[in-house]
C-alpha cells in the first residue's frame, strides 16, 4: 500500500510539472508572443463583441485563429481535472474562465495584445475541450491513477514536440513564420 502511496505521489508531482512547463509555454505563447518585437500592439483595444471585428480578416471570419485559441486550451481543462479532480465541474468551469479572463486582461494591461471576449469564448472552449478529455479517459481507464499516467505520457511527448516546434519557429528553421 505505500508503494501505490508513493506512485501516485511522483505522479502527482509529474503531473504538476508538466502543467508548469505548460504555463510557462501559455505565456510564451500568448503574453510574450514568443519574444517577437510586437511594434504592431501600440494601441490596445479592447473587444466585448463575440466573434465581431476582431475575428474578421479581409473580410471572411479567421477560423485558422478560432481553431488555435481552442487546441492552445485543451491542455489547460485536462491538467485542471487532473491537478482538481475533487472539485465539482462549476468550479473547473470558473477556474478555466478565469485563467482566460486573465490572460486577456494581462494582454491589455502589458499593451501587449487586446482584451477579446471571442479570445475568452474560444480560450474556454478550448479549456472544457480538454476536462470532458479527461472524463472520457479517466473512464475508458476505469482508474484515475492509470488516465493520469497515460496523459503524463502523452503531454510529456507531446510537450517536448511543441516546445522543439516552438524554438524551430522561433529559430526562423521551419518554411512558416510566425507573424
Amino acid at each position: 500500500m505505500e508503494e501505490q502511496s508513493k506512485i501516485y505521489k511522483v505522479t502527482n508531482r509529474f503531473t504538476a510539472v508538466l502543467f508548469i512547463i505548460y504555463l510557462i509555454v501559455l505565456s510564451w505563447i500568448l503574453l510574450l508572443k514568443l519574444g517577437v518585437r510586437f511594434s504592431y500592439m501600440e494601441n490596445r483595444s479592447v473587444n466585448l463583441i463575440p466573434f465581431g471585428e476582431s475575428v474578421i480578416s479581409n473580410g471572411k471570419i479567421d477560423v485558422s485563429e478560432i481553431i488555435l485559441n481552442v487546441v492552445i486550451f485543451v491542455p489547460l481543462g485536462i491538467y485542471i481535472g487532473l491537478l482538481f479532480d475533487k472539485w465539482v465541474f462549476v468550479k473547473h468551469l470558473l477556474m478555466i474562465f478565469l485563467i482566460s479572463a486573465l490572460i486577456e486582461g494581462l494582454q491589455y494591461i502589458l499593451a501587449i495584445g487586446a482584451f477579446d471576449i471571442t479570445d475568452i469564448i474560444t480560450n474556454a472552449s478550448g479549456g472544457i475541450i480538454g476536462l470532458m478529455i479527461f472524463k472520457a479517459t479517466k473512464k475508458a481507464f476505469g482508474n484515475r491513477t492509470k488516465a493520469q499516467r497515460f496523459i503524463n505520457l502523452v503531454a510529456a511527448i507531446g510537450t517536448g514536440l511543441i516546445i522543439l516546434l516552438l524554438l524551430l519557429l522561433k529559430l526562423e528553421m521551419l518554411p512558416v513564420r510566425y507573424k
